[in-house]
C-alpha cells in the first residue's frame, strides 16, 4: 500500500529481551507492519504501544534528542552499530532502508565496558568516567574574551570542529573486535589539545584518560571498524594524534613532577 504517508511493509523483528545484567536474555519475534517514512525509533514506539495494550512488557530502549546529536539511541541492527546507513545513528535511521519481508535482528551493544541494563539499553558510564578523568578545560581564565582575540589556525580550528562532533554513542566500542574506546577518547582528547584554551592541561589530560580507557575497555589493533561504524565518521587519525600525545605525556609528566 502506497500513498502520502509512504508505503507499508510487513517486517520480522528479532528484539534482545534482557531483564538485567545478571539475568540471561534471548531473541523474541514480533511481526511489524509499518510505514517506510517512519524512523526506526518511529517503529520501536509502535511495537511498544501494541505490546502495551496487549498486557505486554514493552522492550526497553534509549532515546533523546532523536536529531542524531546526544548518542543515547544506539543498537547494533542485523550486526552493525547504527544499522545498514552509512554516517547515521539508529535515531536517523528510517524504514526505508528495508524491503517488505526483512527480518531485522535488533540486539543491545555488546561491550564488556557495556553492561545491560535492561533489553536494549546499556551502561555508558564508562564513557563519563573517561571524560571526568580529563576532557575538560579547569583552568580559570577569567571573563570570556572576544571571539577573534585568541588566533586559532584554520587547520587546527577544523580538526577541532571535526573531533568535537563525536557524540558519545559508543558505536565505537561495539563495532571493534576488541572492544575498545581509542576512537571516543582520542576525539574527546583531540578536540582540546588541538585549540590553545587547551593546552594548559594537554599532558595531564591525556595521560588520565588514556589510562582511564584502559580500565575498561580493550587495546586499539588498527582493524578500522570504528570510523567505519561512526555515526559522525570520526577520522583513525585522531587516534594516531592520541598515541602520540601520551608518549609526548608520560615524559613531560614525569619532568614536571621532578621524576626520572
Amino acid at each position: 500500500m502506497s500513498g502520502s504517508h509512504g508505503t507499508t511493509i510487513n517486517v520480522t523483528l528479532k528484539v534482545w529481551r534482557q531483564a538485567g545484567a545478571d539475568a540471561p536474555g534471548a531473541f523474541e519475534t514480533y511481526q511489524q507492519a509499518i510505514s517506510t517514512d517512519a524512523s526506526f525509533l518511529e517503529m520501536l514506539d509502535l511495537l511498544n504501544e501494541e505490546l502495551n495494550a496487549a498486557g505486554q512488557e514493552p522492550i526497553a530502549f534509549e532515546s533523546d534528542c532523536r536529531e542524531g546529536i546526544c548518542g543515547t539511541c544506539g543498537v547494533m541492527i542485523n550486526g552493525r552499530a547504527h544499522g545498514p546507513q552509512k554516517a547515521t545513528a539508529t535515531c536517523q535511521l528510517h524504514m526505508r532502508e528495508f524491503r517488505d519481508g526483512d527480518e531485522i535482528v535488533i540486539e543491545p551493544f555488546r561491550a564488556a565496558g557495556f553492561p545491560v541494563i535492561r533489553d536494549l539499553a546499556i551502561d555508558r558510564s564508562p564513557l563519563d568516567a573517561i571524560i571526568e578523568a580529563g576532557g575538560y578545560i579547569s583552568v580559570n581564565t577569567g571573563a570570556a574574551s572576544d571571539a577573534n582575540l585568541t588566533p586559532i589556525p584554520k587547520v587546527a580550528a577544523d580538526q577541532a570542529f571535526d573531533a568535537a562532533a563525536c557524540i558519545g554513542c559508543g558505536a565505537c566500542v561495539a563495532a571493534c573486535p576488541n572492544s575498545a574506546a581509542q576512537l571516543f577518547t582520542s576525539a574527546k582528547i583531540g578536540h582540546l589539545g588541538l585549540l590553545p584554551q587547551g593546552q594548559a592541561e594537554r599532558w595531564s589530560r591525556t595521560e588520565a584518560m588514556v589510562e582511564t580507557m584502559e580500565d575498561f575497555f580493550g587495546s586499539c589493533t588498527n582493524h578500522g571498524e570504528c570510523t567505519e561504524a561512526c555515526p559522525k565518521e570520526i577520522s583513525l587519525d585522531f587516534i594516531a594524534l592520541m598515541n602520540r600525545d601520551y608518549m609526548k605525556a608520560k615524559v613531560k609528566n614525569r619532568a614536571l613532577t621532578g621524576q626520572r
